[in-house]
């Protein structure tokens, strides 16, 4: 088969979360004899053009403006719908797969895509469909009632992002998602209710993936890394992707305030960029920066503990997989997908972010008891193996693949 994959971006130009998780999923599609083509964007108008990449046939297409007009441009952008299409025309794939669209390439790739008379699915890898941003939750959210506050009415949108607010644009995705798709996917329950609290329906649960091999330890080069980052005698905190109040940094550094009183040689990694000016508050903080995935890799291999305490509906969390695929215990959120992969108490912990006594607590247990880690980490790297392998996950959306396009084959000859 003939597949293409939209997503506004793709790595190495990017190496964002979602861009990753289609990269992933090409390259085992590929590796199953399949033709595989990707649409992406650039910011530099030098690196457009079509090349390929480890056997993938990559087009991408220049786009940039101010992300002010992006509850407008995201529906319809005049720097990318064209040459979709004429990729599309030119590419005549069987499948069309549709992930990230909401800020470059935009929504009316759905249409573009539908109108080649091919399957077309969607990825969801966030609540991009029905919000402008990411769903903060308050103070007062917890596990059993956060969902609560993930209905997005128009009063409630209007507040949040004011001038910039867009009255149309989730009516406009909602009819787009509803007539130009023939399955949506989400990667987790959760996702699938919010989704469907705010008006997107046809949705099918199939949680992220990751290949487990790509983070197996190699002792010098976790040695080494150590070294080059001054990380020697540490217990290793990390703390993964961009660094802003949603992923809930305020609420680890606060914890690392009551944690460094018990474990006075902790610290606290930050792998990532956003926010800044944490270093002048006193607390022993190491930044990284924007990490490719080989030293990424290694960062979660040199840790002690992986946590991700977002304060925002977290859809799943790759890093909550990448840090029990590297055998480490890991602290997630109670909001979202992240209760889905981890097991409290078994692989890790899942905690309500806001409560920072309770998550210092629950590290510092994890930094002191090295034999309770370790049996975290091993049962999480089972877990993985168990119910996140890429091959697993993309046989299920193959399969989909498959019947879809039956579907379509039979309405043609009736």
């Amino acid at each position: 088969m003939k597949i293409l994959y939209l997503n506004d971006d793709f790595p190495p130009k990017s190496f964002g979360g979602a861009g990753i998780v289609v990269y992933n999923l090409a390259k085992t599609v590929l590796d199953l004899g399949h033709d595989v083509y990707v649409v992406t964007t650039v910011q530099n108008k030098h690196e457009a053009g079509y090349s390929t990449q480890g056997g993938l046939k990559v087009f991408r297409i220049y786009s940039k403006y101010h992300r002010r007009w992006r509850a407008y441009v995201s529906l319809y952008n005049p720097q990318t719908v064209k040459k979709v299409a004429q990729i599309i025309e030119e590419v005549k794939p069987d499948i069309i797969h549709i992930h990230n669209t909401h800020f470059y390439l935009s929504y009316y790739c759905f249409k573009i895509a539908k109108k080649s008379g091919v399957p077309v699915f969607l990825t969801a890898h966030d609540v991009m469909l029905v919000n402008q941003n990411k769903i903060i939750l308050p103070h007062t959210a917890t596990r059993d009632n956060f969902m609560r506050y993930c209905r997005m009415t128009a009063l409630r949108q209007l507040k949040e992002f004011k001038w910039r607010y867009n009255p149309f644009r989730n009516l406009i995705i909602r009819h787009y998602v509803s007539q130009y798709t023939d399955k949506v996917f989400g990667f987790s329950y959760a996702q699938k209710k919010v989704l469907e609290l705010n008006g997107i329906g046809n949705l099918e649960v199939i949680h992220s993936a990751i290949n487990v091999d790509a983070y197996q330890a190699i002792p010098e080069e976790v040695t080494d890394f150590k070294k080059k980052h001054g990380l020697e005698g540490k217990k290793i905190i990390l703390f993964g992707g961009r660094i802003s109040v949603q992923k809930g940094i305020y609420e680890t550094l606060q914890a690392l305030k009551i944690i460094v009183k018990e474990v006075p040689n902790a610290l606290l990694v930050v792998a990532g960029v956003g926010v800044s000016g944490f270093d002048a508050l006193g607390l022993p903080i190491k930044f990284l920066g924007w990490l490719g995935p080989e030293e990424m890799r290694l960062a979660l291999l040199v840790s002690d503990v992986v946590v991700l305490p977002s304060i925002c509906f977290d859809v799943f969390g790759m890093m909550v997989l990448e840090g029990m695929a590297s055998k480490k215990p890991v602290i997630g959120t109670c909001f979202g997908g992240a209760p889905e992969a981890i097991e409290d108490g078994v692989t890790g912990f899942v905690v309500n972010p806001y409560n920072v006594e309770d998550m210092a607590r629950k590290l510092i247990i994890l930094l002191e008891d090295e034999t309770l880690a370790q049996r975290f980490g091993e049962a999480g790297y089972q877990r993985v193996k168990d119910f996140f392998d890429t091959k697993a996950q993309t046989a299920k959306i193959m399969g989909w693949y498959r019947i879809v396009l039956d579907k379509n084959i039979k309405n043609k000859s009736a």
